[in-house]
């Protein structure tokens, strides 16, 4: 018989990309998910990782435990759900920027909403100004963005620098005037990347208008333009541009959640615990 808490390691592991997250998710140590998967291993008699110093793949055993993993985590929640159920009914409507719009986040809610069937969870993705907007309207209860020096209520998630990212390359003179890649308003990014060039006396255009982070990041990568983002969406070829470029500093990003203060209290405790469960997990990895 498979012990649960091995294939609830197993699953997070995979799901998390990598044994840290899935220790900090699981708030257990590394090395507890070490051994939990060892033990497991040892169960089955097979390896279900293939395991490198950069990365990890299921072999086709784990692939084949996977399915029945998830199928009996489900079944246990379901079971556990069915005799503990909370009666949560009705929609919820959730607000994410860009920088939220992650696989792992939607897994998870996408796992609360399996656990109460009365729950209908619907996702809109677009720039914090926008939602924020929308749930002062009633249109969503939860909004999960970024903000900078703001005066906004809601919950600090995390704070972490905004840069202005490009090419990784030898100091050269940036052009003149500067081709910027932003977000259309109400973007947070903007209004300060905006702001702080004016007050720098740095003259800009908007080279390109985007409506996606990946669409901000071809720009980049293409050297079309420069672009304000926080640092920890620069990923592999990007760069923060420092002050030898002459560019003036920009605030942090701070990441918030709000509530619609009319929205059911006890479902948005329950997603609230779900979304800062997500937040501490990607916390750790800056």
């Amino acid at each position: 018989m498979f012990d649960v808490l091995l294939l609830r390691t197993f699953v997070a592991v995979v799901d998390e990309e990598g044994f840290s997250r899935a220790a900090h998710k699981l708030h257990l140590t590394q090395s507890a998910v070490s051994g939990h998967l060892r033990r497991l291993e040892q169960q089955v008699g097979k390896p279900l990782l293939l395991r490198t110093t950069r990365s990890q793949q299921l072999t086709a055993d784990g692939e084949r435990l996977m399915a029945y993993a998830r199928a009996i985590l489900a079944l246990n929640r379901d079971a556990w759900t069915e005799l503990k159920r909370v009666a949560f009914h009705g929609r919820m409507g959730i607000g994410l920027s860009e920088d939220f719009a992650e696989p792992r986040l939607l897994r998870a809610l996408q796992d609360f909403a399996g656990q109460y069937p009365g729950i209908q969870i619907d996702v809109e993705v677009s720039v914090p100004g926008t939602l924020l907007d929308r749930l002062a309207q009633g249109s969503l209860q939860l909004v999960v963005g970024s903000l900078c020096e703001t005066s906004e209520s809601g919950q600090l998630l995390w704070s972490e620098p905004l840069v202005w990212a490009g090419l990784p390359q030898p100091v050269t003179r940036l052009p003149e005037p500067l081709p910027l890649a932003l977000f259309p308003e109400p973007c947070p990014y903007r209004a300060v990347a905006l702001s702080r060039l004016a007050k720098a006396g740095i003259a800009q255009r908007t080279a390109m208008l985007c409506s996606s982070n990946a669409a901000l990041r071809a720009a980049v990568l293409s050297g079309f333009a420069v672009a304000p983002m926080a640092v920890s969406q620069l990923g592999p070829g990007l760069a923060a541009l420092g002050a030898e470029y002459g560019l003036p500093a920009l605030p942090d990003a701070q990441f918030r959640l709000f509530t619609a203060p009319e929205a059911d209290p006890a479902m948005v405790a329950a997603l609230s615990k779900v979304i800062i469960e997500y937040a501490c997990s990607r916390r750790s990895t800056l």
